[in-house]
């Protein structure tokens, strides 16, 4: 398996009390590498990811693809032979950058190749409209369970506490999967934030979580449509970033009842803030002012 961070020498720049300086030191950065996705031996997708979890992650991307819709859709998940590299030696070596997946039977959706490789800014972007994504939806989200503020405040920041990776280099995204006690069930990094969810869905697809109707979805970064509509697929009522949300994500959010929390910052003294988008009545406000 790759590495998930690397090590490199770096100018430092900085002005202070008018005076420049620069300088050299040591920084680690986050690891970007390509997965090829196979499904039945078809190439599918090529996502750029952090190595690990890369199973988790195909599990979690053809959920929400609608590929399969449980664990037992897939027969065999394998690093492919053909994943290989020339070395100095002329032997073939696996660089763990290509993974095929077997399904049992065959897949939910039709297989549609994508031919270009898909960074990890903008992700694996799945339907292209909310009427699609309802209509792919296998679950109807409940209301049988409220969070208060003050536990969702503590949650975030030992979230924060645990992005390992993005405390060694700056540029990491993460997910988790939290209960309504508060509890953080997994935490998954990875270079590109719809990865780190595909990697926590697909952590609950293995586990036979799904739906994931107890849970809040938890990422470090703003909440996009894709982000609303994978957490959607897997049956998660509430959706909560530290940055901002996309009205399309607001206006998904809305259309399948789905909480959408924004702007979530809490801080060591058990204070914070939010903005909640939608759904409110999953937040317990009963000692609100």
């Amino acid at each position: 398996m790759g590495r998930v961070t690397d090590a490199r020498r770096i100018t430092t720049v900085r002005i202070r009390d008018g005076r420049l300086y620069a300088g050299r030191k040591g920084d680690h950065v986050a690891v970007e590498e390509p997965l090829d996705i196979r499904l039945n031996g078809q190439r599918l997708s090529m996502t750029m990811r952090t190595p690990g979890h890369d199973v988790e992650l195909i599990h979690g991307f053809l959920h929400a693809e609608g590929y399969i819709a449980g664990r037992e859709d897939v027969g065999e998940a394998r690093y492919c032979d053909g994943a290989v590299i020339q070395g100095e030696t002329g032997l073939p070596e696996n660089n763990y950058n290509v993974m095929d997946v077997a399904t049992r039977i065959r897949p939910l959706a039709p297989i549609a190749i994508r031919n270009v490789v898909t960074n990890s800014a903008c992700g694996v972007c799945g339907s292209t409209s909310i009427d699609e994504v309802q209509t792919q939806g296998r679950y109807t989200l409940g209301h049988d369970w409220t969070i208060a503020p003050q536990t969702l405040f503590a949650a975030q920041q030992r979230f924060d506490a645990g992005q390992v990776m993005f405390q060694r280099t700056g540029g990491i995204h993460g997910a988790a999967l939290i209960a309504p006690d508060g509890e953080i069930l997994v935490q998954r990094e990875d270079v590109g934030r719809h990865n780190a969810v595909d990697k926590v869905i697909g952590w609950a697809l293995l586990h036979d979580r799904l739906p994931a109707a107890d849970c809040l979805l938890l990422v470090s970064s703003r909440a996009s449509f894709e982000i609303a509509q994978k957490a959607y697929m897997a049956g998660i009522p509430f959706l909560a970033c530290v940055s901002a949300a996309s009205s399309l994500a607001i206006e998904t959010a809305e259309r399948v009842g789905m909480t959408l929390v924004g702007f979530l910052r809490g801080r060591d003294d058990g204070d914070g803030r939010m903005n909640v988008y939608t759904g409110p009545e999953r937040l317990d406000l009963s000692d609100a002012a």
